[in-house]
């Protein structure tokens, strides 16, 4: 069985139609339909079928999925090998990252690979945390935030690199009532007005855990991504806010941390299971490391 053929199974699986696995492979969806078909003659069995307007794998076709993983961490453990003759990792590295922290970590990581042979190519994409999986069949890294109650494990076909726990402290007018407290309990802010952001995104899951645990829902009245039409919106009065502790502010605002419950974001570098094994994959992972332990240890020493 042809391997490109067996990556595109895999990628349909990851991401459910033919369309998306076109995007995602640069071809056209009839091109893909066309090797999929080739796969099924080869395999001797029905690999997918209809479902509604779309397609679903099959039985069979789940099970090949399996092996494809097998056979494809195979050929890239052999590519790794290949790699690892080099004394020098050397190539291009793409890595995704959520915009604030592309802002934190992209500048310092270009720098410091470019200067150890590696050149990272890098993307900042608002996405939920859960679409790594999908992201990967895009860049060699995905960098991602979660709530930090969040649990969910990755997966076995996923490696996951803890980067930092970064504490999320409220965001205040300078005027505000609360803006003089040295912490703020959750009760002061129960009859607040909050700018949160879309649903799916850590800050709105972290809204959801100080749901959970007060049992009192968190009254947003604007939703938006951007953390500095936060700042504005934030800044003219319309509502309170979370912020991660590392962003730097371009407004004068108040921060002020939450005492009576912890409330922060963990920072992940995803990639594929033996990604790593390449040179130049494992030095973009070490270096987001130590990029990363820098911005928290300067930020605990201000």
């Amino acid at each position: 069985m042809d391997a490109h053929r067996l990556r595109m199974l895999r990628e349909l699986a990851d991401h459910g139609t033919v369309a998306a696995v076109a995007d995602v492979l640069s071809m056209t969806p009839s091109a893909v339909s066309q090797q999929l078909k080739i796969l099924a003659r080869e395999a001797g069995v029905t690999l997918i079928e209809p479902a509604g307007r779309r397609v679903r794998l099959t039985d069979a076709g789940r099970v090949l999925v399996g092996h494809a993983e097998t056979v494809l961490a195979a050929l890239d453990r052999a590519a790794a090998d290949m790699d690892a003759y080099r004394t020098t990792a050397r190539g291009e590295v793409s890595v995704s990252f959520f915009p604030s922290g592309a802002a934190m970590l992209l500048a310092p990581l270009i720098i410091a690979a470019r200067a150890r042979g590696v050149e990272v190519i890098g993307r900042d994409i608002d996405t939920p945390a859960a679409r790594a999986p999908q992201q990967l069949a895009e860049f060699d890294v995905v960098v991602v935030h979660r709530d930090d109650r969040d649990i969910a494990e990755w997966g076995p076909r996923l490696s996951v690199v803890p980067l930092l726990r970064e504490p999320l402290d409220v965001l205040l007018p300078p005027g505000h009532r609360l803006a003089t407290q040295h912490r703020i309990q959750l009760s002061d802010l129960a009859a607040a007005d909050w700018i949160g952001v879309e649903g799916g995104l850590m800050v709105d899951d972290v809204f959801k855990s100080i749901a959970t645990l007060t049992g009192v829902p968190v009254r947003i009245t604007q939703r938006v991504n951007d953390f500095r039409v936060v700042e504005e919106l934030v800044a003219a009065g319309l509502g309170i806010a979370l912020m991660p502790r590392y962003v730097t502010l371009a407004r004068d605002l108040v921060r002020r941390p939450i005492g009576d419950i912890r409330l922060a974001r963990r920072v992940e570098a995803v990639t594929r299971v033996g990604a790593d094994a390449r040179p130049a994959i494992a030095l973009v992972l070490e270096e987001l490391r130590g990029i990363a332990a820098g911005v928290a240890g300067q930020s605990m020493s201000e």
